[in-house]
């Protein structure tokens, strides 16, 4: 029986897309069988990041009405072949899930999946509840700034009282991951450093993921950053974390980017 995560936030643009991505590829990589499922009706960006867009012909919306079986909308990453993503639709609309349908889709995917990591949309509306409702564990994903990590203290509230788990008296594991972190920012107090995060939240943190180009280039290259720059610092990061979420005792540390002598010397990338 696979694991249910969700992967949330209060504020859009956080990073929850591309963590969904890298932590998915991070565990398959580690020899998890990985689906992750875009919920974000209407405005689906995890293919893109995965690089599967033009691979796109079922969707969620599909398989949750009926009109197509699981196994027709799930899309297989051609470089890891125990990585797999379930699509949202771009033109129907959030209110075309069901409860029901999401609870057997979700449940076919545990049977078949290590873990299952649902891609929240941003905030508390219809689509958002959906995606964790029925998770095990829930990735609450924040930058360093104060209106990021109130609306990341309100979604808590929600995981609490609104899952599966919640409504049966069971407590649902959260775990914080403070996305486009850097350290001299926070020690100039230019951004929240990561210990005053916690302090607000006071949830286990999974993982800090600094602030780098890789990330943008990754996705816009259609791959997840632990697959496209597996030795940056983000990408060992998000390996990091996948360890943790596999249990594992994982010291957390923010890493740097490895540069060359040319670049430390000259202050910029060498071609």
């Amino acid at each position: 029986m696979g694991k249910v995560l969700v992967v949330t936030s209060g504020k859009g643009g956080v990073g929850k897309t591309t963590s969904t991505a890298a932590l998915g590829a991070a565990l398959a990589r580690g020899g998890e069988n990985v689906a992750v499922v875009d919920f974000d009706v209407g405005l689906r960006n995890l293919d893109l990041v995965m690089g599967a867009e033009r691979r796109v012909v079922f969707d969620l919306i599909n398989v949750v009405q009926g009109d197509a079986k699981l196994s027709q909308a799930l899309i297989r990453d051609k470089r890891l072949d125990t990585l797999s993503l379930l699509p949202a639709s771009q033109t129907r609309d959030k209110d075309a899930l069901t409860t029901e349908g999401v609870d057997k889709v979700i449940a076919e995917l545990r049977e078949k999946f290590d873990w299952v990591i649902c891609d929240s949309p941003a905030g508390i509306e219809r689509g958002a509840l959906l995606a964790m409702r029925n998770a095990d564990a829930a990735v609450v994903v924040t930058n360093p700034e104060v209106s990021s990590v109130r609306d990341s203290d309100r979604i808590i509230g929600i995981l609490d009282s609104k899952t599966l788990k919640a409504e049966r008296g069971e407590r649902i594991d959260k775990y914080l991951l403070v996305t486009r972190f850097d350290p001299g920012r926070a020690a100039r107090n230019e951004m929240l450093k990561t210990e005053d995060v916690l302090e607000i939240l006071s949830i286990q943190l999974l993982g800090i993921i600094p602030e780098s180009e890789e990330v943008l280039k990754a996705s816009n290259l259609g791959a997840p950053v632990t697959l496209n720059s597996p030795t940056c610092a983000p990408s060992r990061a998000y390996f990091d974390a996948a360890r943790r979420l596999k249990g594992e005792i994982v010291d957390v540390v923010v890493p740097l980017e490895r540069k060359g002598l040319m670049e430390r010397l000259f202050g910029r990338r060498v071609a």
